[in-house]
């Protein structure tokens, strides 16, 4: 009976230090694959996100201004539009009751 024990310690420790060396090598090939996907991705020159954001949220300002500065330039075109349909008053300059032979 003791060989059967003995045979199975050594298959146990066995199992165990194939398991060890089975994870070691997965997290090796884990670490390969991150370094190989950043190195892809690093070279494929891609935005990181806080410039994107950035950009972003600087689009969205100019959209907005944009939208501003349309809204005041319809109001600017309606006054020139009302004010060149209103009838011009003609402005004559008054006649002084002096003369210049006067003095």
């Amino acid at each position: 009976m003791q060989t059967n024990s003995r045979l199975f310690d050594d298959l146990a420790r066995l199992a165990t230090g194939a398991l060890g060396t089975a994870q070691g090598v997965k997290t090796e090939w884990e670490n390969l694959f991150h370094q190989r996907l950043e190195r892809f991705i690093n070279e494929m020159d891609l935005v990181p996100r806080e410039e994107f954001d950035a950009v972003k949220a600087m689009a969205v300002l100019a959209r907005e201004e944009n939208e501003t500065l349309k809204e005041r330039l319809a109001a600017l075109e309606e006054k020139i539009a009302a004010q060149s349909k209103a009838p011009r008053a003609r402005k004559t300059a008054p006649k002084s009751k002096s003369t210049p032979t006067d003095k």
